[in-house]
């Protein structure tokens, strides 16, 4: 790989045609802010966010359900701390703490366990959310409370799958004409499924760790692609990513659940992209109703490309992070809220 000054420089030298290039994951779009890559870019090549926030996709129906289940008696939700504020139909969970419901914010998915024991008078929820990053940590929370008998830990899930959301994507009236994939994302399931819908699509694809050097080679790869006409995965974070993926992680997901249709918040409900409890652990998992009222925002447009996090006539004026209308400007990995936070606030 060239250095970094070699890979902008070249960036800023791009002379092929006119590129729209998505990064799926938010963790890369704070690092394109956080680097200023955007405004090195040539004039005719863009870079939009995508739908890979697993906290501003989830449905108000299930932050309703959260919500409700911490006012409970003897009932305590835990989650991680980004899911604190986003607003179901009923408010937050940090409102409902604040009006004496129980919440506490974990680290990680495990720790549930070791508060169900330590406190077996107290009803536990975990809510469940992300992608297939988390999932697998979620998978063994649930196997090992079964495993151990723990009547007082249940589960809200609302895991998914980040590929059905891909290929709603690449089907929209204006595709991106190239992908920045999450490297963290592609640790578990491996290049493979991003390769096929690389050749499914015909657009260069291409695997990225998440620091700013990384993202630029990424732009860097898309761009020598595009010129030359080529498409397909290239793999930037051989390190992490192998062809394969980590088949024990795959293992568990396989075997604790099943996919389902599933509501994503902003873009409807997609068909096999969340990820269910099977039997024999669904009797650990407390459902909730897809849905809920509409933000009246346009978090649906900026995860699918269509809109620029400034271009919605809340952001900056009604919602900020202060006070988030919508679920993209509360999660440390939407694009509403890391544009504000990165100098983008109108």
């Amino acid at each position: 790989m060239k250095p970094l000054d070699a890979v902008l420089a070249d960036i800023r030298a791009y002379d092929g045609p006119p590129a729209r290039v998505m990064e799926i994951c938010g963790t890369h779009t704070a690092a394109i802010l956080r680097s200023g890559l955007r405004e090195l870019l040539p004039l005719d090549v863009r870079l939009l966010s995508g739908p890979g926030c697993p906290v501003c996709v989830t449905p108000a129906g299930a932050i309703d359900r959260l919500v409700e289940l911490s006012l409970a008696p003897d009932t305590c939700v835990v989650c991680f701390g980004d899911m604190l504020r986003v607003p179901g139909t009923a408010g937050s969970l940090a409102e409902a703490r604040a009006r004496g419901g129980q919440v506490r914010m974990i680290y990680t998915p495990l720790a549930a366990l070791s508060l169900a024991k330590e406190h077996p008078q107290t009803r536990f929820v975990l809510a469940a959310v992300g992608f297939e990053t988390t999932a697998p940590v979620f998978a063994l929370a649930m196997k090992r409370a079964r495993e151990e008998g723990l009547a007082n830990l249940r589960f809200v899930t609302a895991l998914k799958t980040v590929f059905p959301a891909v290929e709603l994507v690449m089907n929209t009236k204006n595709p991106p004409d190239a992908l920045i994939c999450p490297g963290h994302v592609g640790a578990v399931t491996g290049q493979v499924p991003f390769a096929a819908l690389a050749a499914r699509y015909g657009k260069p694809f291409v695997m990225a760790g998440f620091e700013p050097a990384h993202v630029a080679a990424a732009v860097w790869r898309i761009l020598r692609m595009l010129k030359r006409g080529e498409a397909g995965i290239q793999n930037l974070y051989p390190e992490v990513v192998r062809p394969a993926g980590n088949p024990r992680a795959a293992a568990l997901l396989e075997e604790v659940y099943t996919l389902r249709n599933s509501d994503w918040r902003g873009l409807g409900v997609l068909p096999n992209s969340g990820y269910a409890p099977r039997e024999p652990y669904a009797a650990w998992e407390l459902g909730y109703d897809d849905g809920g009222a509409s933000d009246g925002c346009a978090c649906g447009a900026v995860l699918l490309g269509e809109m620029s996090p400034p271009d919605c006539p809340l952001y900056g004026q009604t919602c900020t992070p202060a006070s988030p209308v919508g679920p993209c400007m509360v999660s440390g990995e939407g694009a509403c809220g890391l544009w504000y936070s990165g100098g983008g606030a109108v």
